[in-house]
């Protein structure tokens, strides 16, 4: 059985041992601190406007409810198309905290952000921008 939780996650009781996985969106993330940190750590590599060109990375307008590797006119990895996965809160919040580890082979040089805070705060922001 698992039980859910409002905003802090899910509890999976159906092994011995409890199992905590952390889920989206988070009630305390800020959206002005992440698009702070959009700009200081992700802007450099990627847009978030309708139609604005792919820049290292590709533009991530629209990328919640899409699956990895599909954003047309960006020449993704193997890794990334192969995937599989749909972006959304839960995703990318285990995705930012290392990219490399989330899709081995991806071509993102980002080493990812290890606190959850922020990870919250940027999924928060991205959700508004990416519209």
């Amino acid at each position: 059985a698992v039980v859910s939780t409002q905003s802090t996650g899910t509890i999976d009781y159906t092994r011995s041992r409890a199992r905590f996985v952390f889920i989206m969106p988070s009630q305390d993330a800020d959206l002005a601190k992440g698009k702070k940190l959009f700009v200081q750590r992700c802007a450099q590599c990627h847009n978030v406007e309708k139609g604005f060109p792919h820049k290292n990375g590709p533009n991530l307008h629209g990328v919640f409810g899409r699956k990895t590797g599909q954003q047309p006119g960006y020449d993704y990895t193997a890794a990334n198309k192969n995937k599989g996965i749909e972006w959304n809160e839960t995703t990318l919040f285990e995705y930012l905290k290392d990219p490399k580890k989330y899709i081995p082979g991806t071509k993102m040089v980002f080493a990812g952000l290890k606190k959850d805070k922020e990870r919250n705060d940027i999924i928060t922001y991205l959700k508004d921008a990416t519209k």
